[in-house]
Formats: structure tokens, C-alpha cells, sequence
């Protein structure tokens, strides 16, 4: 009895020992910020009767390289169900405004999870290779990419998640990596929550590429329309047509769309014959092509999320990364405002700036007034001739991320 109780104790002081001397896991956690249509979207139609001449019924996903877009729904059908209903009754919030299509629903797939987001698998295997796990301490908040961080459930859903990582992982602050739109979303969530909130549950932020003032190539898109699948522009009318028409609709468009406040006429946007149409003369680009709704849409959305002015900085120490040195695409010439052309890029006048392939300087410089934020750190890298979408997976960048995840959080006074 004696030797049994013996080595009871003995194997008791062992497993005291080892759960001591166990390490915590005390890695930053990650929550990333898709780009623009890089959340996977599950979209459901159910008896819908809006558009004849597409299928009542039957499922489809909507996201950028998505491998399988079948056969059941057109491009053209997916355009026209995915076309947003906004209500004409303008005594609403505008946020109230805007439905799916009547029968459409859609949702996020794998919300929260990095299957919800596979462009940037490259990004979570780095992470995964220096100790991380995906779900656990690699998270996505992933967003409808229609849609503008003030509508619907955005800040809440997003919020959550984060306080979830958080917790989930002994209570660590969270660093929040966004890429291209991403970073809006980031901004808008910043800027509406609490700097006691932050203070808690945000270590850091880095934006790829961020879309801070839109970018001027978006005004083109309301007259050819871009394909998401593959973001080149519609080879065929009605492609190009059901395409310009869904995007006209949705706000994002808008927020993405070249700020006049920052671009003022430092660029041409559209030019039709020997009219010239800059950031600056948005609205009466819209009178002049006949676009009330977008006329309205652009005066509600168009530099939604607010960022260059000191009450509106993130205040949370932000490590940016963008390319440069490409030739970069930001406006088109085209024969007239009609909605549904499709370009010929062997005649089209192309107007093209210094950028990273998909966002011109004028953009990607934008947040260098951040470096006026009071004690909290603020840098930005440039990688010369990387792209866009290379960003992502570059191993400067990466490796750059990975040291910003391994040091301290600035700690400032409350503000």
C-alpha cells in the first residue's frame, strides 16, 4: 500500500510539473480581410420569378477564380440574381435600401474559416509553417463584397469573431491583415468601435494594398461591367451589359470608385470623343449617361470610409505593404456612355498611371498621412514591381508580417 501511494504521488507531482512547465501559445492570432469578390459566396435561388429567362430554382458560388461556376447558371444569369434591388422609397435609411433579388439568398460559405477565402492559402501555409493553425489562430472575415461596411450585420458579425479569436487564443490580441477592399472594411470597423475596444482586442493592422480612396478604373466598369471570376472585362454584349447593370447597383461599386476629395482632376477616368471625365466630374458623368440611381448611389457611397483626417485615423499600429512601378490601367476611352460595351482594346484609348497592375500610386500613397497619428507606429514598404495580387503571397511581405506579428503593441493614452 505504501509503494502504491507512493507512486500516486510521485506520478501527481509529475503531472503538476509538466502542466506548469507547458508552454502557453502566445503567437498574435490573425484575422484576414479578403479583397474585393475573394469571399467565397453561397448563393441559392429558390423559385424566383424577377428574371424569366434564367433557372427558378438551383445554387451557384460567386468568388474570384472559382474553379466551378457550372453550367446551370449563365454568367449573365449570375450577373442579373446577384443585381441588387434597391427600394426608390429615398425617405429610408439608405443602408434599409437595398434586398437581394426576390428568391435569391445569399451567404457567406465557411464564414470565419480560411476555406471561405482560398486565394490565400500561400499567406496561411507561411503562417502554418511557423506555428499556426488554421481556424484556431488564423481566422477570415469574410464579407459580402456587394455590399459596404455599414450594411447589414458587418460590424457586429466582424466584432465577434475577433473578441472570439481573442479569447480563444488566452486572450491575445489580434493582428487584422487586409488586402486591397479589405482594408476598408478594417478601416470602417476601426473607426466604429471603441479605443478601449481596440485597446483590448487589437494588436495591430496591416493593409495590402488598401483601396483607401477608390481607384479611378471603377468608373469604366459602370459602362462594360468586369466579370468576377476572373476580373476581365466582358467579351460580349449582354455579358457586358448584365454585368455594368449589377454593379450599378451595388455600393460598393461607389466606395471603390476615385474619392474627388483626394483625386481632385489628376486623371482621366472616361473619355468620350473630346470629353474628358476625371474623378472630379463623377456626377455629371451620371447626368450625362442618363444614371439617376448611380447619380445617387455615388453621392452616398463615394469616400464612405473616412480616413485622412486626424479624428478619423485607425489609431492602432498600422504596418502597410503596396507594389509599385507597374503600369497600372484607370480609365478607358469608349465611343459613348451606353451601358454594355465591350472594349477593344486594339482601338480603345487607355489612360495609365504608376501603380501595383490594379491600383494606381494615387491610391496605395494615400494613407502616408497616417504618419501623423500621436505615438502609435505607423510604416509603409514598398515592393517595386510587385503586384497586386502578389502581394499576398510575396516572401518580403510575408516575412515582414510575420516579424510585425512577433513584436509589442504600441501602448499609448487613451484618446
Amino acid at each position: 500500500m505504501k509503494t502504491t501511494s507512493v507512486s500516486f504521488i510521485v506520478a501527481g507531482m509529475l503531472m503538476s510539473a509538466a502542466s506548469v512547465s507547458a508552454p502557453v501559445d502566445t503567437r498574435t492570432p490573425v484575422v484576414v480581410f479578403p479583397a474585393f469578390h475573394l469571399t467565397m459566396l453561397d448563393v441559392k435561388v429558390h423559385k424566383q420569378t424577377a428574371v424569366p429567362d434564367c433557372p427558378a430554382s438551383g445554387s451557384f458560388e460567386d468568388w474570384f477564380l472559382n474553379p466551378n461556376p457550372g453550367t446551370e447558371f449563365s454568367q449573365v444569369c449570375r450577373d442579373r440574381l446577384l443585381t441588387l434591388v434597391v427600394d426608390p422609397d429615398k425617405s429610408l435609411p439608405m443602408v434599409s435600401r437595398f434586398s437581394n433579388q426576390p428568391g435569391v439568398k445569399v451567404k457567406i460559405k465557411h464564414y470565419g474559416d480560411t476555406e471561405s477565402a482560398p486565394f490565400y492559402e500561400p499567406l496561411y501555409a507561411f503562417l502554418e509553417s511557423h506555428g499556426y493553425a488554421r481556424n484556431h489562430n488564423i481566422r477570415v472575415a469574410g464579407y459580402d463584397s456587394r455590399l459596404t461596411p455599414d450594411i447589414g450585420s458587418f460590424l457586429e458579425k466582424t466584432k465577434e469573431l475577433i473578441e472570439e479569436t481573442y479569447h480563444q487564443n488566452h486572450n491575445t490580441p489580434v493582428h487584422l491583415v487586409g488586402h486591397s477592399n479589405g482594408p476598408l472594411y478594417i478601416q470602417y470597423l476601426l473607426t466604429h468601435t471603441t479605443q478601449e475596444w481596440k485597446n483590448r482586442f487589437i494588436h495591430g493592422f496591416t493593409p495590402l494594398a488598401g483601396n483607401w480612396p477608390g481607384q479611378g478604373l471603377l468608373y469604366s466598369v459602370y459602362f462594360t461591367g468586369l466579370n468576377i471570376i476572373d476580373f476581365t472585362f466582358p467579351t460580349d454584349p449582354a455579358n457586358a451589359a448584365s454585368s455594368a447593370a449589377m454593379y450599378q447597383t451595388h455600393p460598393s461599386s461607389y466606395m471603390s470608385s476615385a474619392d474627388p476629395a483626394v483625386f481632385g482632376d489628376q486623371e482621366t477616368v472616361l473619355q468620350i470623343g473630346d470629353i474628358s471625365y476625371t474623378p472630379e466630374d463623377h456626377q455629371q458623368l451620371f447626368e450625362d449617361a442618363n444614371l439617376p440611381l448611380s447619380q445617387e448611389l455615388a453621392a452616398a457611397y463615394i469616400g464612405l470610409v473616412k480616413f485622412n483626417e486626424p479624428q478619423n485615423f485607425p489609431n492602432v499600429d498600422v504596418y502597410a505593404e503596396k507594389g509599385s512601378g507597374l503600369d497600372t490601367l484607370v480609365g478607358l476611352g469608349l465611343p459613348d456612355l451606353s451601358v454594355g460595351q465591350v472594349v477593344d482594346f486594339d482601338t480603345a484609348p487607355l489612360f495609365i498611371r504608376d501603380g501595383d497592375g490594379n491600383q494606381e500610386d494615387l491610391t496605395n500613397d494615400a494613407i502616408q498621412v497616417w504618419q501623423n497619428m500621436p505615438c502609435y507606429h505607423f510604416e509603409l514598404s514598398d515592393n517595386a514591381g510587385v503586384d497586386h495580387f502578389a502581394l499576398a503571397s510575396d516572401a518580403a511581405v510575408l516575412n515582414r508580417l510575420l516579424t510585425h506579428l512577433q513584436q509589442p503593441k504600441s501602448v499609448c493614452p487613451a484618446s
